[in-house]
């Protein structure tokens, strides 16, 4: 991996999934680190130094792209969530729709990185590799909305989360958060100002290890003291009919 390009495609994929978002969190970081490891998933490194450093971790091959930007994306959704900290340990019943929100946002930032680059590569010449990276959202899309498709997700959303409950609260990105994924896709191009509802989140005693109820409660509370938009959370309340 050559760093120099490295670090254009990071910069690149960070503006094309946070311009025009504001951050509200009083949680985020002030410095990123991103480090490429030759094993393992991609992940947040909760380093208990206390430091105000997030620490980024991806698994890509040499000059794969669109990999890193969608790796990264989806990391930096997280660090966008306030999952950075040394006690931001996942957890069940509700990580699984934070995966689900953080992957969204990355779909999002690959669609706006694949139109920058085509426009206006950081390589010069390379113009025709947006194509590439809107083929590779487009590839994972469409598993993703195969997924909703077979689980009955866009059938009915809320029979399909009180059928499938128990298999959807498992922790990590599992076929239910990559399925509903595309949903909250739509969402976030509907609506773009729901997107700072992120920075909301996990502001509170148990962050994702609470049932959703209360994990929506207290996410539109939290909307409320950042003077966040609670679209996000009303909408996800709704669609699954949770009361």
């Amino acid at each position: 991996m050559l760093p120099r390009s490295a670090d254009l495609v990071l910069e690149r994929m960070r503006h094309a999934c946070l311009d025009g978002v504001r951050l509200l969190s009083d949680r985020q970081p002030k410095r990123l680190r991103v480090d490429e490891h030759t094993s393992g998933t991609p992940a947040i490194w909760l380093h208990p130094d206390g430091s105000s450093m997030a620490w980024i971790i991806v698994d890509i091959g040499e000059r794969d792209w669109s990999k890193l930007a969608y790796q990264f994306g989806h990391e930096l959704g997280h660090v966008m969530a306030n999952s950075w900290q040394a006690d931001a340990k996942p957890a069940p019943p509700c990580q699984w729709l934070e995966e689900a929100m953080v992957e969204a946002f990355s779909l999002r930032g690959l669609g706006r990185l694949a139109k920058d680059w085509k426009e206006n590569p950081p390589f010069a010449g390379d113009n025709a590799f947006g194509d590439a990276i809107a083929d590779y959202r487009e590839s994972i899309i469409r598993g993703c909305t195969a997924l909703a498709d077979s689980q009955g997700l866009t059938r009915d959303a809320a029979a399909w989360f009180t059928d499938h409950r128990s298999e959807i609260e498992i922790p990590g990105l599992n076929p239910f958060a990559r399925a509903i994924a595309v949903t909250i896709l739509a969402e976030y191009d509907h609506a773009p100002d729901c997107i700072e509802a992120l920075g909301a989140l996990n502001r509170w005693p148990g962050r994702t290890g609470i049932p959703i109820a209360e994990y929506l409660r207290r996410w539109k509370h939290s909307c409320t003291e950042l003077h966040a938009s609670p679209q996000l959370p009303l909408r996800l309340q709704d669609l699954l009919r949770i009361p």
